[in-house]
């Protein structure tokens, strides 16, 4: 490996490594996610789909929208409630002292909007959760799409009547698929919120350092 490639793979390494997971962990779900609805169309006397086709399914939009909204929603809420809420001892809290805080800024350009001031400075100023709801409510959206078209290809397979997108809102099974993994993000955000107060990662940024007292709040 070339200097250049070496400088790019470790100024990268982290966001390299995410996309690599996320894709391969995408791909294997399109690929058993159509086995598991070949199966499910056999039952149901549905004729089988083509990989182009599931591509397209309710099956697949919801099943994968349906993953994505709650990250979002865990990562916006977790962005904003830090924001004014504090866990003594967490490393992923602020400092329960604000003259304790250090805001750290580096050398280089100021972005864009700072300069504007004004409107685009407090757009700017916001600009990371207002970006999660926007990608919560894009992915509510597409999984309550998908989540609508596969109930009304099983109700076309069983011979019921279609129902409006808005009734498949109201119903449990949607709130069903939402609710089941909402609660797991906020599970694992409150995990590491409180495992980070007793227990150490060395060398991570979200672990405070070894010889820290438990009390210690922040890294």
């Amino acid at each position: 490996m070339d200097a250049a490639a070496a400088s790019f793979w470790r100024r990268n390494g982290l966001s390299l490594v995410l996309a690599c997971m996320f894709i391969t962990a995408l791909c294997g779900q399109f690929v058993v996610g159509h086995r598991v609805s070949e199966a499910e169309h056999a039952r149901e006397g549905r004729p089988p789909e083509s990989l182009v086709e599931y591509a397209s399914s309710g099956h697949f939009i919801s099943a994968t929208f349906e993953n994505w909204e709650s990250e979002f929603l865990q990562m916006g809420m977790y962005v904003l409630l830090t924001v004014w809420l504090r866990q003594r001892g967490s490393a992923e809290s602020r400092p329960l002292d604000p003259a304790q805080e250090e805001e750290r800024i580096d050398a280089g350009p100021t972005p864009r909007p700072v300069l504007a001031g004004g409107a685009w400075k407090a757009l700017y100023a916001n600009s990371l959760s207002l970006a999660f709801l926007a990608l919560f409510l894009a992915s509510f959206v597409l999984h309550l799409y998908g989540s609508w078209q596969d109930e009304l290809a099983v109700r076309a397979a069983a011979g019921q009547p279609p129902i409006e997108v808005w009734q498949h809102l109201a119903g449990a099974e949607f709130w069903f698929e939402s609710l089941q993994n909402w609660q797991s993000e906020f599970l694992a955000v409150l995990a590491i919120v409180v495992l980070s107060i007793f227990l150490r990662q060395d060398k991570s940024p979200e672990s405070k350092p070894l010889r820290a007292p438990h009390r210690q709040t922040g890294t």
